[in-house]
């Protein structure tokens, strides 16, 4: 009887171990989307880029050895995106977590207290120092420098519009003064109205933003504010004013009126980053940036409707400004 009890204890205890016990056998991603894919180029970016990685990473591999995939769209209310994040972790089935936005690595630190074994892989993000946490950003001082330059070039009026969804640090500390450094490099004398829609959905919004710029003499805008940059486009269509798109080829939204596409390589980023981690590859506690240099930052020069709206000694001036911050930086 004494036998079978030890053997009954020793199972029980087998079985509580392997309970506590994480799945090592399979790797399983998780993609958090802090807004929504639709109308937002860099989450789609983003999930592209993972789904590339974890397929390449997949082919020739036994089903019970292939990498598991999950995406989560947390919607654009961004007071929720804590609670969200924290409940996608609170499952404890995800051996990392990927996503892209300068606020989550913030918003991570107090969840990892709650879960200190979650890694985090964070693009479009800056934090160094956390084991936890991998982040690698883009260079939006050269980014947000070139979208003012080309806009100050552009502009008649001298006076230039940034319409962003809200205020937060990269936008208020990198992306607006660097915009406003590059249109007076452009012209000293020129401008910025700078204007919040309070979200990053209402295109209406945009659209009277965007007209009541125009009215006080603005004739180049720069939307940073997601779906609400329809409403900018069409207000600028109508009005003849030009629009400097930001992170992607923006050109072929609104031929003749989009003057300038800045773009980041987030789907690139994204397919190495998750590569890097299937591999054990990942330097965590690193933050590294990436630019014009790295080849993570471009401006479209080569886009028809670029090559038509933009004459050509200005294209030569921000062709020349690109390979001076390459070679140079700032």
């Amino acid at each position: 009887m004494k036998k079978i009890n030890l053997l009954l204890l020793a199972g029980a205890f087998l079985g509580l171990v392997s309970c506590g016990q994480k799945k090592t056998q399979s790797v399983s991603v998780a993609v958090f989307i802090p807004g929504t894919v639709a109308n937002s180029p860099v989450y789609a970016m983003l999930q592209e880029g993972v789904e590339a990685a974890v397929e390449e990473y997949n082919k020739d591999k036994a089903d019970d050895a292939k990498v598991s995939l999950k995406i989560m769209e947390a919607g654009t209310n961004q007071a929720e995106w804590g609670n969200q994040l924290t409940a996608l972790t609170a499952e404890q089935k995800y051996d990392v977590i990927i996503s892209s936005n300068s606020s989550l690595p913030d918003l991570a630190l107090p969840i990892l207290e709650q879960f200190p074994d979650q890694k985090y892989i964070f693009l479009d993000a800056s934090l160094e120092g956390n084991s936890n946490m991998y982040t690698a950003c883009y260079n939006q001082y050269e980014q947000a420098f070139l979208s003012g330059y080309s806009s100050g070039l552009m502009s008649k009026s001298h006076k230039v519009a940034l319409i962003a969804a809200q205020e937060y640090p990269v936008m208020n500390n990198i992306i607006l003064p660097y915009y406003e450094k590059g249109a007076k490099a452009a012209n000293p004398e020129t401008t910025v109205d700078f204007r919040i829609v309070g979200n990053w959905y209402d295109a209406n919004q945009g659209a009277l933003l965007a007209e009541a710029a125009i009215k006080n003499g603005v004739d180049v805008i720069l939307p940073i504010c997601g779906g609400a940059a329809q409403g900018v486009i069409n207000t600028a269509v109508n009005k003849g004013a030009y629009v400097a798109w930001f992170d992607d080829d923006g050109f072929s939204k609104a031929p003749g009126t989009v003057i300038s596409s800045s773009v980041m390589k987030q789907k690139e980023m994204a397919m190495i980053a998750t590569t890097d981690y299937l591999n054990g590859k990942t330097k965590w506690g690193k933050a590294e940036m990436f630019g014009l240099k790295e080849g993570f930052i471009d401006f479209v020069q080569d886009h028809p409707s670029y090559i038509e709206t933009v004459p050509a000694d200005i294209r030569k001036k921000i062709a020349d400004k690109i390979e001076e911050i390459r070679e140079n930086g700032f």
